[in-house]
């Protein structure tokens, strides 16, 4: 056993781990606190979340499940001001809503930060209103990055930023903020019965919707006007097309739609687009991206045992 006398002196109090640890989250709240809102929408029955001020003059990201569909919400700030606002924009595929605050002038605003960036281990802070409780601070670690969420709207959010921090009801669409300060996520959800499994929207989707919000009012994607299922493909076919093991199976054709201009029938098997495999229905919907609207792709498809290619116009959505 080691003398006394030959272990390492003790750290001063204000060199611990703990105390840097603590310094950090201090910060991180003083500085990105102030712009956590409480968002309540005007609504019957509405629910209750949180909001981060963007933009001074009263630009308001959250949750649209926090909306609900509804166009108007009450926000209150920490300081206990409260104001009215309209929602600029609402996109369910994304689990994101733009609110701008009502007469609202030079309030405390966070900057987003680029969530490209984040490693895992790093350490992160939640601010919110859980369960009513307001201006509530967690602080975790990132644990995951790159995941995919299931939306309400039964669309894949990619880019998911998975967290320990703890989240419950009432966080929804509040900032997950690194510890320089930055938004780099909106907490969006947690699994029911896990322990310190947490999701967060990425600040560079959310960066992405916000343009789409102020140049559309909407985030603008592609259509070709089918109903499908991801089915998988006999192997032996598979090999012969090229193909990977699944494909989407097209249920449904809708009437004066791109798919049906394009001669697309029930049944047909949707391999590719413009070469890229299409290996389920959230490999298409991803590639229908704004930029195809209007533009001409060819998709591949497997009819009655033969590979065939036609050309789709997609529309916008």
């Amino acid at each position: 056993m080691l003398d006394t006398l030959d272990r390492p002196p003790l750290p001063d109090a204000d060199e611990s781990p703990l105390d840097a640890y603590s310094r950090a989250v201090t910060a991180v709240v003083d500085r990105v606190g102030p712009a956590v809102a409480r968002v309540e929408p005007m609504a019957r029955r509405a629910g209750m979340g949180s909001g981060v001020v963007i933009a001074g003059d009263g630009l308001v990201l959250t949750n649209s499940h926090v909306v609900g569909g509804a166009t108007r919400a009450r926000l209150t700030l920490p300081d206990g001001a409260t104001t009215e606002a309209r929602v600029l924009g609402d996109d369910p595929d994304t689990d994101l809503a733009l609110l701008r605050a009502e007469g609202a002038r030079s309030l405390p605003a966070a900057r987003l930060g680029d969530s490209g960036a984040l490693r895992r281990g790093q350490l992160v802070v939640a601010i919110g209103n859980p369960l009513g409780f307001e201006s509530t601070v967690t602080a975790g670690v990132v644990s995951a990055l790159g995941r995919s969420l299931r939306s309400g709207s039964g669309r894949l959010v990619d880019d998911v930023i998975q967290t320990d921090a703890a989240l419950n009801p009432g966080n929804s669409g509040g900032p997950l903020v690194d510890s320089s300060g930055a938004v780099i996520g909106i907490n969006t959800a947690m699994i029911g019965g896990a322990q310190g499994i947490c999701f967060a929207v990425s600040s560079n989707t959310a960066l992405f919707v916000l343009g789409q919000f102020i140049a559309h009012g909407r985030v603008r994607r592609a259509s070709i006007g089918i109903a499908g299922s991801t089915v998988p493909v006999p192997r032996r076919l598979a090999l012969a097309a090229g193909a990977g093991p699944r494909a989407v199976r097209v249920g449904e054709v809708q009437s004066g739609s791109p798919a049906e201009a394009a001669g697309l029938r029930e049944g047909d098997l949707l391999l590719a687009l413009d070469g890229a495999p299409i290996g389920g229905t959230d490999d298409l919907l991803r590639a229908l991206t704004a930029d195809r609207i209007g533009r001409a792709a060819t998709l591949t498809l497997l009819r009655d045992g033969r590979v065939e290619r036609r050309d789709v116009i997609p529309a916008e959505r």
